[in-house]
Protein backbone atom coordinates (compact mmCIF):
# COMPACT_ATOMS: atom_id res chain seq x y z
CA UNK A 1 0.00 0.00 0.00
CA UNK A 2 2.66 1.76 0.98
CA UNK A 3 4.62 1.96 -2.55
CA UNK A 4 1.13 1.97 -4.50
CA UNK A 5 0.36 5.49 -2.56
CA UNK A 6 3.92 6.41 -3.72
CA UNK A 7 3.22 5.93 -7.27
CA UNK A 8 0.94 8.68 -7.17
CA UNK A 9 3.58 11.06 -7.75
CA UNK A 10 4.71 9.28 -11.32
CA UNK A 11 1.68 8.94 -12.61
CA UNK A 12 0.52 12.55 -12.00
CA UNK A 13 4.25 13.88 -13.05
CA UNK A 14 5.00 12.00 -16.37
CA UNK A 15 0.78 12.73 -17.08
CA UNK A 16 1.95 16.64 -16.78
CA UNK A 17 5.01 16.42 -19.09
CA UNK A 18 2.65 14.06 -21.48
CA UNK A 19 4.30 10.71 -21.08
CA UNK A 20 1.22 8.90 -20.95
CA UNK A 21 2.53 5.37 -21.36
CA UNK A 22 5.29 5.87 -18.96
CA UNK A 23 2.44 6.86 -16.62
CA UNK A 24 0.56 3.78 -17.05
CA UNK A 25 2.72 1.72 -15.87
CA UNK A 26 2.85 2.79 -12.20
CA UNK A 27 -0.60 3.11 -12.68
CA UNK A 28 -0.80 -0.61 -13.78
CA UNK A 29 0.70 -1.67 -10.41
CA UNK A 30 -1.64 0.60 -8.47
CA UNK A 31 -4.46 -1.41 -9.94
CA UNK A 32 -3.11 -5.18 -9.81
CA UNK A 33 -2.67 -4.56 -5.95
CA UNK A 34 -5.47 -3.06 -5.24
CA UNK A 35 -7.49 -5.93 -7.03
CA UNK A 36 -4.73 -8.33 -5.52
CA UNK A 37 -5.68 -6.83 -2.12
CA UNK A 38 -9.41 -7.50 -2.58
CA UNK A 39 -8.76 -10.88 -3.88
CA UNK A 40 -6.45 -11.73 -0.92
CA UNK A 41 -9.27 -11.01 1.94
CA UNK A 42 -11.38 -12.75 -0.20
CA UNK A 43 -9.47 -16.15 -0.89
CA UNK A 44 -6.76 -15.97 2.10
CA UNK A 45 -4.18 -17.16 -0.96
CA UNK A 46 -1.15 -15.15 0.64
CA UNK A 47 1.13 -16.86 -2.12
CA UNK A 48 -0.53 -16.24 -4.76
CA UNK A 49 -0.22 -12.10 -3.89
CA UNK A 50 3.39 -12.64 -2.82
CA UNK A 51 4.02 -14.05 -6.13
CA UNK A 52 2.49 -11.63 -8.20
CA UNK A 53 3.61 -8.32 -6.01
CA UNK A 54 6.96 -9.59 -6.77
CA UNK A 55 6.74 -10.18 -10.29
CA UNK A 56 5.27 -6.63 -10.67
CA UNK A 57 7.90 -5.39 -8.86
CA UNK A 58 10.59 -6.94 -10.95
CA UNK A 59 9.10 -6.28 -14.42
CA UNK A 60 7.38 -2.87 -14.05
CA UNK A 61 10.24 -0.55 -12.83
CA UNK A 62 12.48 -2.25 -15.82
CA UNK A 63 9.59 -1.83 -18.56
CA UNK A 64 9.07 2.42 -17.55
CA UNK A 65 12.82 2.76 -17.39
CA UNK A 66 13.22 1.60 -20.89
CA UNK A 67 9.96 3.76 -21.33
CA UNK A 68 11.60 6.57 -20.31
CA UNK A 69 15.29 6.19 -21.83
CA UNK A 70 17.81 4.28 -19.65
CA UNK A 71 19.01 4.85 -16.25
CA UNK A 72 19.45 8.81 -16.66
CA UNK A 73 16.54 9.59 -17.94
CA UNK A 74 14.40 7.48 -15.43
CA UNK A 75 16.40 8.55 -12.62
CA UNK A 76 17.16 4.77 -11.97
CA UNK A 77 13.42 3.61 -11.64
CA UNK A 78 15.16 -0.38 -11.57
CA UNK A 79 15.94 0.21 -7.88
CA UNK A 80 12.36 -0.34 -7.39
CA UNK A 81 13.57 -4.31 -8.65
CA UNK A 82 16.05 -3.98 -5.17
CA UNK A 83 12.79 -4.32 -3.30
CA UNK A 84 12.52 -7.51 -4.77
CA UNK A 85 14.98 -10.20 -3.24
CA UNK A 86 14.89 -8.36 -0.20
CA UNK A 87 10.91 -8.85 0.24
CA UNK A 88 11.66 -12.72 -1.06
CA UNK A 89 14.10 -12.98 1.22
CA UNK A 90 12.19 -12.07 4.46
CA UNK A 91 8.65 -14.17 3.00
CA UNK A 92 10.29 -16.43 1.63
CA UNK A 93 13.51 -17.55 3.07
CA UNK A 94 17.22 -17.56 1.84
CA UNK A 95 17.40 -20.82 -0.54
CA UNK A 96 13.86 -19.80 -2.29
CA UNK A 97 14.94 -16.06 -2.51
CA UNK A 98 18.07 -16.77 -4.97
CA UNK A 99 16.40 -17.31 -7.81
CA UNK A 100 14.83 -13.61 -7.41
CA UNK A 101 18.06 -12.40 -6.35
CA UNK A 102 19.55 -13.67 -9.92
CA UNK A 103 16.82 -12.42 -11.73
CA UNK A 104 17.13 -8.97 -10.35
CA UNK A 105 20.70 -8.83 -10.96
CA UNK A 106 20.73 -10.43 -14.58
CA UNK A 107 17.42 -7.77 -15.37
CA UNK A 108 20.33 -4.86 -14.23
CA UNK A 109 23.12 -6.45 -16.82
CA UNK A 110 20.02 -6.33 -19.43
CA UNK A 111 19.71 -2.89 -18.74
CA UNK A 112 22.66 -1.54 -18.64
CA UNK A 113 23.64 -3.32 -22.21
CA UNK A 114 20.43 -1.50 -23.84
CA UNK A 115 20.99 1.67 -21.91
CA UNK A 116 22.81 2.79 -25.13
CA UNK A 117 20.35 2.41 -27.50
CA UNK A 118 17.51 3.27 -24.99
CA UNK A 119 18.79 6.67 -24.31
CA UNK A 120 18.66 7.34 -27.88
CA UNK A 121 14.82 8.06 -27.21
CA UNK A 122 14.86 9.44 -23.45
CA UNK A 123 12.29 11.65 -22.54
CA UNK A 124 12.71 15.52 -22.46
CA UNK A 125 12.26 16.11 -18.55
CA UNK A 126 13.86 18.98 -16.75
CA UNK A 127 17.08 18.60 -15.01
CA UNK A 128 15.63 18.97 -11.90
CA UNK A 129 12.46 16.59 -12.33
CA UNK A 130 15.27 14.23 -13.22
CA UNK A 131 17.20 14.59 -9.80
CA UNK A 132 14.23 14.38 -7.25
CA UNK A 133 12.76 11.53 -8.30
CA UNK A 134 16.64 10.22 -7.94
CA UNK A 135 16.28 11.42 -4.56
CA UNK A 136 12.35 10.13 -4.69
CA UNK A 137 13.89 6.80 -5.42
CA UNK A 138 16.43 5.63 -3.88
CA UNK A 139 14.58 7.47 -0.36
CA UNK A 140 11.63 5.42 -1.81
CA UNK A 141 13.50 2.15 -1.93
CA UNK A 142 15.20 2.97 1.46
CA UNK A 143 12.06 3.29 3.69
CA UNK A 144 9.93 0.73 2.14
CA UNK A 145 12.49 -1.74 2.48
CA UNK A 146 12.93 -0.44 6.16
CA UNK A 147 9.34 -0.61 6.77
CA UNK A 148 9.02 -3.73 5.53
CA UNK A 149 12.08 -5.63 7.20
CA UNK A 150 11.69 -3.96 10.72
CA UNK A 151 7.94 -5.38 10.22
CA UNK A 152 9.93 -9.02 10.44
CA UNK A 153 12.22 -7.96 12.48
CA UNK A 154 9.29 -6.92 15.03
CA UNK A 155 7.48 -10.64 14.36
CA UNK A 156 10.52 -12.12 14.65
CA UNK A 157 11.41 -10.28 18.17
CA UNK A 158 7.60 -11.18 19.20
CA UNK A 159 7.95 -14.64 18.54
CA UNK A 160 11.06 -15.39 20.01
CA UNK A 161 9.56 -13.99 23.27
CA UNK A 162 6.69 -15.89 23.17
CA UNK A 163 9.00 -18.82 22.55
CA UNK A 164 10.88 -17.53 25.24
CA UNK A 165 7.84 -17.73 28.22
CA UNK A 166 6.75 -20.71 26.46
CA UNK A 167 10.58 -22.11 27.48
CA UNK A 168 10.35 -20.75 31.20
CA UNK A 169 6.84 -22.43 30.94
CA UNK A 170 8.10 -25.56 30.34
CA UNK A 171 10.96 -25.45 32.43
CA UNK A 172 8.87 -24.49 35.74
CA UNK A 173 6.54 -27.48 34.14
CA UNK A 174 9.86 -29.75 33.97
CA UNK A 175 10.99 -28.78 37.35
CA UNK A 176 7.86 -29.03 38.76
CA UNK A 177 8.12 -32.95 38.18
CA UNK A 178 12.03 -33.46 38.72
CA UNK A 179 14.73 -31.88 40.79
CA UNK A 180 16.84 -29.38 39.40
CA UNK A 181 20.04 -31.13 38.67
CA UNK A 182 18.29 -33.98 37.41
CA UNK A 183 16.13 -31.83 35.08
CA UNK A 184 18.97 -30.30 34.16
CA UNK A 185 21.04 -33.20 32.97
CA UNK A 186 17.77 -34.67 31.39
CA UNK A 187 18.25 -31.84 28.85
CA UNK A 188 21.77 -32.20 28.57
CA UNK A 189 21.10 -35.67 27.15
CA UNK A 190 21.81 -38.08 29.85
CA UNK A 191 19.89 -41.15 28.65
CA UNK A 192 20.01 -42.84 31.77
CA UNK A 193 19.83 -41.18 35.09
CA UNK A 194 20.92 -43.41 38.11
CA UNK A 195 22.84 -43.22 41.14
CA UNK A 196 23.46 -44.58 44.20
CA UNK A 197 23.06 -42.47 47.30
CA UNK A 198 24.88 -43.85 50.81
CA UNK A 199 23.09 -41.39 53.41
CA UNK A 200 19.63 -40.61 52.11
CA UNK A 201 16.60 -39.36 54.82
CA UNK A 202 13.29 -40.95 53.26
CA UNK A 203 9.53 -39.82 54.59
CA UNK A 204 6.04 -41.16 53.76
CA UNK A 205 3.30 -40.06 55.21
CA UNK A 206 -0.71 -40.58 54.48
CA UNK A 207 -3.82 -39.44 55.68
CA UNK A 208 -5.70 -41.65 58.49
CA UNK A 209 -8.95 -42.77 57.65
CA UNK A 210 -9.05 -41.03 54.07
CA UNK A 211 -10.15 -43.59 51.74
CA UNK A 212 -13.75 -43.71 54.26
CA UNK A 213 -13.78 -40.34 53.90
CA UNK A 214 -13.39 -40.02 49.95
CA UNK A 215 -16.36 -42.11 49.59
CA UNK A 216 -18.81 -39.35 51.00
CA UNK A 217 -16.99 -36.16 50.45
CA UNK A 218 -18.10 -34.46 47.10
CA UNK A 219 -15.22 -34.46 44.47
CA UNK A 220 -14.49 -30.87 44.63
CA UNK A 221 -14.47 -30.36 48.17
CA UNK A 222 -11.97 -33.75 48.29
CA UNK A 223 -9.93 -32.44 45.34
CA UNK A 224 -9.64 -29.16 47.34
CA UNK A 225 -8.81 -30.57 50.87
CA UNK A 226 -5.72 -32.64 49.25
CA UNK A 227 -4.61 -29.26 47.15
CA UNK A 228 -4.40 -27.19 50.19
CA UNK A 229 -3.18 -29.98 52.24
CA UNK A 230 -0.04 -31.16 49.41
CA UNK A 231 0.42 -27.16 48.85
CA UNK A 232 1.26 -26.73 52.73
CA UNK A 233 3.32 -29.89 52.83
CA UNK A 234 5.25 -28.69 49.35
CA UNK A 235 5.90 -25.42 51.37
CA UNK A 236 7.64 -27.18 54.28
CA UNK A 237 9.29 -29.29 52.04
CA UNK A 238 11.08 -26.20 50.11
CA UNK A 239 11.37 -24.41 53.81
CA UNK A 240 13.50 -27.54 54.96
CA UNK A 241 15.23 -27.51 51.15
CA UNK A 242 14.47 -31.54 50.95
CA UNK A 243 12.77 -32.98 47.72
CA UNK A 244 9.13 -34.12 47.01
CA UNK A 245 9.77 -37.30 45.62
CA UNK A 246 5.53 -38.00 44.17
CA UNK A 247 2.28 -38.18 45.76
CA UNK A 248 0.44 -41.22 45.23
CA UNK A 249 -3.67 -40.79 46.40
CA UNK A 250 -3.43 -39.19 49.65
CA UNK A 251 -0.09 -40.45 50.23
CA UNK A 252 2.96 -38.39 50.20
CA UNK A 253 6.98 -38.96 49.81
CA UNK A 254 10.06 -36.80 50.58
CA UNK A 255 13.63 -37.41 50.75
CA UNK A 256 16.40 -35.38 52.15
CA UNK A 257 19.87 -35.71 50.91
CA UNK A 258 18.94 -36.00 47.48
CA UNK A 259 19.61 -35.46 44.43
CA UNK A 260 22.53 -33.95 45.82
CA UNK A 261 24.39 -34.86 48.97
CA UNK A 262 23.59 -32.19 52.22
CA UNK A 263 24.43 -32.41 56.09
CA UNK A 264 21.90 -32.51 58.19
CA UNK A 265 19.43 -34.47 56.37
CA UNK A 266 18.03 -36.41 58.99
CA UNK A 267 17.27 -33.10 60.85
CA UNK A 268 15.63 -31.11 57.82
CA UNK A 269 13.43 -34.40 57.12
CA UNK A 270 12.70 -34.20 61.33
CA UNK A 271 11.46 -30.80 61.29
CA UNK A 272 9.36 -31.63 58.17
CA UNK A 273 7.44 -34.13 59.64
CA UNK A 274 6.89 -32.19 63.01
CA UNK A 275 5.99 -29.08 60.39
CA UNK A 276 3.07 -31.56 58.67
CA UNK A 277 1.85 -32.43 61.95
CA UNK A 278 1.51 -29.51 62.58
CA UNK A 279 -0.38 -27.86 58.88
CA UNK A 280 -2.68 -31.02 59.75
CA UNK A 281 -3.94 -29.62 63.23
CA UNK A 282 -4.26 -26.57 61.71
CA UNK A 283 -6.06 -27.40 58.25
CA UNK A 284 -8.85 -29.49 60.53
CA UNK A 285 -9.30 -26.84 62.33
CA UNK A 286 -10.12 -24.52 59.84
CA UNK A 287 -12.09 -26.80 57.51
CA UNK A 288 -14.36 -28.67 60.84
CA UNK A 289 -12.64 -32.05 59.03
CA UNK A 290 -12.30 -33.13 62.58
CA UNK A 291 -11.35 -37.04 61.53
CA UNK A 292 -7.79 -35.37 59.90
CA UNK A 293 -4.83 -37.33 60.88
CA UNK A 294 -1.38 -38.00 58.93
CA UNK A 295 0.26 -41.27 59.61
CA UNK A 296 4.31 -40.67 59.46
CA UNK A 297 7.34 -42.91 58.80
CA UNK A 298 11.01 -42.37 58.58
CA UNK A 299 14.19 -44.35 57.64
CA UNK A 300 17.67 -43.35 56.61
CA UNK A 301 20.33 -45.54 54.31
CA UNK A 302 21.18 -46.17 51.13
CA UNK A 303 19.04 -45.47 48.37
CA UNK A 304 19.64 -46.22 44.33
CA UNK A 305 17.69 -42.68 42.48
CA UNK A 306 16.86 -42.57 39.13
CA UNK A 307 14.62 -41.23 36.44
CA UNK A 308 12.65 -43.60 34.35
CA UNK A 309 9.61 -43.03 31.87
CA UNK A 310 10.24 -41.66 28.39
CA UNK A 311 6.88 -39.85 27.92
CA UNK A 312 5.90 -39.06 31.27
CA UNK A 313 9.27 -38.47 33.68
CA UNK A 314 9.03 -39.89 37.10
CA UNK A 315 12.52 -38.86 39.45
CA UNK A 316 11.94 -42.13 42.12
CA UNK A 317 13.80 -43.74 44.65
CA UNK A 318 14.45 -47.75 45.73
CA UNK A 319 15.97 -49.57 48.16
CA UNK A 320 15.64 -50.97 51.62
CA UNK A 321 15.40 -47.76 53.11
CA UNK A 322 12.43 -46.83 50.90
CA UNK A 323 10.91 -49.97 51.55
CA UNK A 324 11.58 -49.87 55.38
CA UNK A 325 10.58 -45.82 55.46
CA UNK A 326 7.01 -47.34 53.92
CA UNK A 327 6.64 -50.15 56.83
CA UNK A 328 7.15 -47.39 59.46
CA UNK A 329 4.90 -45.18 57.95
CA UNK A 330 1.88 -48.04 57.83
CA UNK A 331 2.56 -49.43 61.20
CA UNK A 332 2.78 -46.17 62.58
CA UNK A 333 -0.76 -44.93 64.96
CA UNK A 334 -2.67 -41.73 64.07
CA UNK A 335 -1.20 -38.35 64.57
CA UNK A 336 2.58 -40.63 65.56
CA UNK A 337 6.03 -40.11 63.73
CA UNK A 338 7.34 -43.73 63.34
CA UNK A 339 11.38 -43.50 63.18
CA UNK A 340 13.90 -46.52 63.30
CA UNK A 341 16.82 -46.57 65.69
CA UNK A 342 19.10 -45.01 62.86
CA UNK A 343 16.93 -42.36 62.42
CA UNK A 344 16.93 -41.75 66.49
CA UNK A 345 20.84 -42.36 66.81
CA UNK A 346 21.14 -39.83 64.14
CA UNK A 347 18.86 -37.33 65.77
CA UNK A 348 20.89 -37.24 68.38
CA UNK A 349 19.93 -34.42 71.42
CA UNK A 350 18.46 -32.09 68.72
CA UNK A 351 15.14 -33.65 69.13
CA UNK A 352 13.35 -35.28 71.88
CA UNK A 353 12.54 -39.20 70.90
CA UNK A 354 10.69 -41.98 72.60
CA UNK A 355 10.99 -45.40 72.56
CA UNK A 356 7.82 -47.30 70.84
CA UNK A 357 9.39 -51.08 71.59
CA UNK A 358 9.61 -54.04 69.49
CA UNK A 359 7.23 -53.54 66.36
CA UNK A 360 6.58 -56.95 64.38
CA UNK A 361 7.48 -55.10 61.01
CA UNK A 362 6.16 -57.07 57.77
CA UNK A 363 8.88 -57.85 55.59
CA UNK A 364 11.27 -57.10 58.58
CA UNK A 365 10.34 -59.08 61.50
CA UNK A 366 10.43 -57.25 65.14
CA UNK A 367 12.06 -53.96 64.79
CA UNK A 368 13.25 -51.65 67.87
CA UNK A 369 11.45 -48.46 67.28
CA UNK A 370 10.62 -45.02 68.43
CA UNK A 371 8.32 -42.08 67.92
CA UNK A 372 9.53 -38.39 67.35
CA UNK A 373 7.75 -36.61 69.65
CA UNK A 374 9.32 -32.45 69.75
CA UNK A 375 12.30 -30.70 68.59
CA UNK A 376 14.32 -29.74 71.49
CA UNK A 377 15.14 -25.83 71.12
CA UNK A 378 19.11 -25.16 71.00
CA UNK A 379 21.06 -24.59 74.40
CA UNK A 380 23.02 -21.11 74.66
CA UNK A 381 26.05 -21.21 72.53
CA UNK A 382 27.83 -20.73 75.44
CA UNK A 383 26.82 -24.52 77.35
CA UNK A 384 26.56 -25.84 73.81
CA UNK A 385 30.85 -24.72 73.70
CA UNK A 386 30.90 -26.31 77.06
CA UNK A 387 29.13 -29.55 76.35
CA UNK A 388 31.69 -30.00 73.46
CA UNK A 389 34.47 -29.55 75.53
CA UNK A 390 33.40 -31.87 77.94
CA UNK A 391 32.87 -34.45 75.09
CA UNK A 392 36.55 -34.19 74.08
CA UNK A 393 37.82 -34.32 77.45
CA UNK A 394 39.62 -37.91 78.22
CA UNK A 395 37.43 -39.74 79.85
Amino acid sequence: MLIALLSVVWVSTYLSFGYARSAAIPALYQLVTVIGLVVLTRTRRFDVFRTSQLLMMLILPALLQASLGGFVASSGMVLWALFVPLAALALLGLRRSMVWLVAFLGEVALLAVLDPLLSQSAANLPQGVVVGFFVLNVAGVTVSAYVMLGYFVEQRAQVHRALEIERARSEELLLNVLPEPIAARLKDGTEVIAERHDSVTVLFADLVGFTEQALVMAPEHLVALLDRIFTAFDHRAGVEGVEKIKTIGDAYMVAGGVPEAGPRHVQSIARMALGMREDIAVIAADTGETWLAVRIGIDTGPVVAGVIGRRKFIYDLWGDTVNTASRMQSHALPGEIHITTRVAAALGKDFDVGPRGTTKVKGKGPMETYHLKASRPHAPESMRNNDHQEDEMPR
